[in-house]
């Protein structure tokens, strides 16, 4: 009897954003509006299903519940919290409870982290040497970072990056997972072969995808707001953040795990 096929399921999205300049190139970083940070995260997640059947439950009961019957993100016509749960638009008592559900999952999220006015750094010796730093390039830059030693684990593997807006980056993705692929084998010596799926979706058609904006939101709000109670909630289950622009102590960057927690006090300020 053939042994059970393993897979492996990934749920990519992003938070902030890769605004750097304004019109006639003003410097836009550190204004208020826009983020200091960009971030991508990955979660995997061992039962997708049973995470979309919970999420699903949870808003239909939401939406039942009198308590909301005014709330304008609770409304079908705002395509928000009646649609799916984002961390951003969702009542504290919505978020809440989303937060009661995550910890149940059995999610592992790993999340690349780049800080723009290092970005910013490297878009001005881009545009000297006569070329431009466009915002897929960082995407998939920290794609392929983050898939670099997650893609051998399993007998296969299903990768769902969030889409956004009209535009489909498929080729891009699977450039950079390929790359991923090539750089473990390079670092390790070891084949990274098993198949993989590449897939993109709204938020509002994979629970997934609203389970990694709950992680990305909850890390945002350490990094850009001090504001520790969200990701302490969720803690447990971040498995590994690259803070790929503080070089205080290393070249690579400040890299948190079990082996060297995250708090408030390691980050560097802004």
């Amino acid at each position: 009897m053939s042994a059970k096929k393993e897979i492996h399921y990934y749920f990519v999205d992003e938070a902030g954003d890769l605004t750097l300049f304004g019109r006639r190139g003003r410097l836009l970083v550190g204004t208020p509006g826009c983020s200091n940070c960009f971030m991508l995260g990955v979660a995997q997640l061992p039962d997708p299903a049973m995470v979309e059947a919970q999420m699903t439950a949870l808003r239909q009961a939401l939406l039942a519940d009198a308590y909301f019957a005014g709330v304008p993100s609770m409304q079908p016509k705002a395509k928000k919290t009646a649609l799916l749960f984002h961390a951003k638009d969702d009542p504290p008592e919505v978020r809440r409870e989303v937060f009661r559900l995550l910890s149940g999952f059995g999610a592992k999220v790993q999340v690349a982290v780049r800080r723009k006015m290092a970005l910013v750094e490297l878009a001005r010796m881009r545009r000297a040497a006569g070329r431009k730093l466009a915002p897929g390039d960082v995407y998939d830059d920290l794609a392929k970072r983050l898939f670099r030693n997650l893609l051998h684990k399993a007998d296969e593997n299903q990768i769902i990056f969030a889409r956004r807006g009209k535009s489909d980056r498929a080729g891009a993705l699977d450039r950079a997972i390929t790359k991923a692929k090539v750089n473990f084998e390079q670092k390790w010596g070891k084949p990274s072969d098993k198949p993989t799926t590449i897939g993109s979706e709204y938020s509002h058609a994979s629970a997934g995808l609203q389970v990694i904006d709950y992680y990305l939101w909850a890390l945002q709000r350490l990094y850009e707001r001090a504001e520790a109670r969200f990701f302490e909630l969720l803690r447990a289950d971040y498995r590994l953040i690259m803070d790929l622009d503080d070089k205080r102590r290393r070249a690579y960057g400040e890299w948190y795990s079990d082996a060297n927690p995250l708090d408030l006090g390691k980050i560097k300020a802004f």
